[in-house]
């Protein structure tokens, strides 16, 4: 049994925010489905359990967490581990190796299992979760669903009591998102008590036991599933949640006009060390056009994006723009991406200095007006580090306004964003493609799809397909991201 008992916290970095007089039972084997907007307290209830907060996230904390009648603070850190296994939201900062094999079998060393028995966990991990294919690869060549994937079975084999998973979808293919679905069913029949923070709702909602909604660091309200999905679709959007069922979401771009070509690749392939990726690339894009590129985690989408933006090496073919070729050298000053994973790309020690960092004579007009759009004045004075990951999602898409460039690539831009970002997000591409820019977008996100693009590039065994999104190809779409 978990028990929060009048938790009041904040940060000591916060002024305001943090958590207003929390209380919650769940009981052991229960299902609780952690929901709200970006920054409500999901993750800072997962940090409480698991005993970060306040040994490794200080901050003023008043009340008492409760795990089988004790206290957080009176169990050392080892033998919670041994009780609680957490997936944190970037499962980059929980690996402690460089190859997958050693990272599932990290945790059993530390419980100085014999050897034969570490080798059977593992071995029983891997073949109970099916990611025999991930086996002794390097973590740094993995992406990021597949490396979220790996953070899943190292706390699997440590075989604990209670899971606490804080956006595991956030990087997955909607094949891979099935997957855990089925792993959660798996966990669940086992008996373990699970606590999942989640904006992506729709994949849970036959396992969760009751759905907790939090707004700005309170619990407002308390569902069943079944409740849940009562409720109607405009409270649900006011509540800034996702979708609790895709096959209700539809494509808003009914008529697809095509635009004189300006970028153009000519038989584009694509290899990494060696390796080939994509071969046969021929693609072209107008002014105004937003090209999602979908595929299954490891099918090479990243990869693509680095190399038009000139940041993969390894290509062959013609990059042309405006019938001249380009070159990395020139394809990096043309582009402008943002990656997967915004921590590599956030420099500045202030929200609002990261939106002009490197800008020469910057549009401060311009800088004020993006922050206020995406909701980020509030935080200009805040370190880029301090905000959560969607408020990081939400500064790198504004730099990409900013900086002015034609051809803008996003990673996984809606990555762990609520519905209000996801909606302020695909404005800003909306806007971005009024002013001609050409924008593709690797992404899962089915929903942020039938907001945004007018096409979709299909990656898969290395051989992209071009498919326009409109309503007439709306059952195709649905089929490509296994909406069934």
């Amino acid at each position: 049994m978990i028990e929060l008992k009048d938790i009041t916290f904040s940060y000591s970095s916060q002024v305001n925010g943090g958590l207003h007089d929390i209380n919650l039972t769940i009981q052991n084997g229960e299902c609780i489905l952690l929901c709200g907007g970006s920054g409500c307290g999901k993750t800072t209830i997962t940090r409480l359990i698991n005993g970060l907060i306040p040994r490794f996230y200080p901050g003023n904390l008043e009340g008492n967490v409760l795990v089988d009648h004790k206290n957080v603070d009176d169990f050392p850190m080892y033998e919670l581990a041994e009780h609680i296994g957490s997936v944190f939201q970037n499962p980059r900062t929980q690996f402690f190796n460089v190859d997958s094999d050693s990272e599932i079998a990290f945790g059993l060393e530390n419980e100085a299992r014999p050897p034969k028995e570490l080798r059977e966990r593992v071995n029983a991990t891997i073949e109970k979760l099916g990611i025999q294919s991930l086996r002794n690869r390097s973590l740094h060549e993995l992406s990021g669903g597949e490396k979220q994937k790996v953070a899943f079975a190292s706390v699997y084999a440590m075989n604990p009591n209670i899971y606490l998973l804080d956006e595991p979808s956030s990087n997955l293919d909607m094949d891979a998102i099935e997957d855990l679905r089925k792993h959660l069913q798996l966990i669940k029949k086992q008996g373990k008590t699970i606590l999942i923070a989640e904006h992506r709702l729709y994949y849970l909602m036959d396992i969760a036991d009751r759905i907790v909604f939090f707004e700005q660091g309170e619990i407002k309200g308390i569902y069943t599933p079944e409740d849940f999905q009562k409720i109607p679709t405009f409270k649900r959007e006011a509540m800034r949640l996702r979708a609790t069922d895709l096959k209700e979401v539809h494509p808003e771009i009914s008529e697809v006009v095509q635009p004189v070509p300006l970028l153009k690749l000519r038989d584009v392939s694509i290899s990494y060390k060696k390796k080939s990726v994509l071969k046969n690339i021929n693609l072209t894009a107008g002014p105004g056009e937003v090209i999602g590129i979908a595929g299954h985690n490891g099918a090479g989408k990243t990869t693509f994006a680095r190399a038009l933006c000139g940041l993969h090496k390894h290509t062959t073919g013609e990059f042309l723009w405006g019938g001249q070729p380009q070159d990395r050298k020139k394809r990096l000053r043309l582009s402008y991406m943002v990656m997967q994973d915004v921590n590599y790309e956030l420099f500045a020690d202030s929200v609002k200095s990261e939106c002009s960092f490197g800008i020469r004579n910057p549009d401060t007009a311009l800088v004020e007006a993006v922050m206020e759009k995406l909701g980020l004045t509030p935080y200009g004075d805040k370190h880029p580090n301090t905000l959560s990951g969607g408020q990081k999602q939400r500064l790198a898409a504004a730099v990409s306004m900013i900086c002015g460039k034609e051809l803008l690539v996003f990673d996984e831009p809606t990555s762990g964003l609520d519905y209000d970002s996801m909606t302020q997000v695909a404005d800003l591409v909306k806007e971005l493609a009024a002013l001609g820019k050409i924008i593709f977008i690797v992404t899962h996100d089915y929903e942020f799809v039938c907001r945004t693009c007018t096409r979709v590039l299909h990656i898969d065994h290395g051989e992209p397909c071009d498919i326009p999104v409109s309503v007439a190809e709306e059952k195709t779409l649905k089929k490509l991201f296994s909406i069934r």
